[in-house]
């Protein structure tokens, strides 16, 4: 009988962690462990919790002891409206935490990290981007100078240890993740989990910012699973980074017909012409991780905004009617 791999997610209680650690807790290979910090404990079977704040030495000392695995989902996040008045809360304690995270995985000779970065420090373009296309003499969007630097800053750090240490690491520059325990809520989700909450709580009518022409690329939250998987099992190098998408482009305007086609809703969409409108383009090239690791995305749009909808049908709109009733 084979050793389970002891893997420690960080940040379980969040979109991210949470669809890790329900996944991979089911799985013959590994022994999960779940970090929180304030949210509380949720029940999933096999599943070992540890409550730290990441920011705190100590802390991270106590969780990682017996690791063979770090998945470093643990961030301080929130949609674009916090980007642009807040842009100080995406830096310094991401930045803080994962220094001091992956020092201590080299003090303890962990065997592999793996880390959630992003791909706002890509330009905008009408072509599938590669890795190598982040061009770091273009000024990134001051609207994502803080975020955008930070994470390239952790990614460098992913570099410097794996080069002075036996520790694997793995950087995912991932694009818009969506599906199951999303964010929901208007004020902290993304553009996925607001459109479906607008659609699936509106009566007559959905309203669109601006022209709704900005291109994203959307990836259902079990492909990222699926990725990490792989890159566990797979990856060869000592520090990889790797782009993690659907590999297409969707305008927001036809996501928004596509979401209230689905829920079965007769609404009429209406746009706001008084927001303003960016027509930026964003989709990933993921040859390398297919090559290197056999990952490729399996969930088509379709299919992805189907499922979510049906969770959000059974788990988010029954918390609604409760509150309401």
């Amino acid at each position: 009988m084979s050793i389970k791999k002891k893997v420690l997610i960080c940040g379980a209680t969040g979109f991210i962690g949470r669809n890790l650690a329900e996944q991979l807790s089911r799985s013959n290979e590994f022994e999960v462990h779940a970090v929180r910090f304030l949210r509380p404990e949720y029940a999933c079977k096999n599943v070992i919790w540890h409550q730290a704040d990441l920011r705190r030495p100590e802390d991270i000392e106590r969780v990682i002891k017996g690791m063979d695995i770090i998945i470093q989902a643990a961030a301080t996040t929130s949609g674009s409206k916090d980007i642009v008045s807040r842009p100080y809360i995406h830096v310094t304690d991401n930045a803080v935490m994962n220094s001091y995270l992956f020092r201590a995985a080299f003090e303890h000779k962990i065997q592999h990290v793996i880390f959630f970065s992003c791909t706002v420090m890509y330009s905008s373009s009408d072509n599938a981007l590669k890795e190598s296309d982040f061009n770091a003499n273009t000024p990134l969007h001051p609207r994502y100078f803080g975020v955008g630097n930070t994470k390239l800053y952790i990614e460098k750090m992913c570099e410097f240890y794996a080069g002075i240490s036996n520790t694997k690491f793995t950087a995912i520059r991932h694009s818009n993740i969506y599906g199951p325990h999303d964010k929901f809520d208007l004020e902290r989700s993304h553009v996925f989990g607001a459109t479906i909450t607008k659609v699936m709580t509106a009566e007559n009518k959905i309203s669109v910012w601006g022209t709704g022409e900005e291109e994203r690329d959307l990836l259902y939250a079990d492909d990222l699973v699926d990725f990490v998987t792989l890159a566990i099992q797979n990856q060869t190098e000592k520090y990889r980074l790797y782009n993690c998408g659907y590999g297409k482009a969707i305008a927001i305007k036809d996501l928004v017909k596509k979401i209230v086609g689905y829920s079965g809703k007769n609404l009429r969409i209406e746009h706001d012409l008084s927001q303003p409108t960016i027509k930026t383009s964003l989709f990933l090239d993921c040859g390398l991780a297919k090559k290197e690791l056999g990952w490729e995305a399996k969930t088509d749009l379709d299919m992805g905004i189907q499922k979510t909808l049906a969770w959000w049908n059974t788990n988010i709109a029954k918390k609604i009617s409760e509150v309401t009733s």
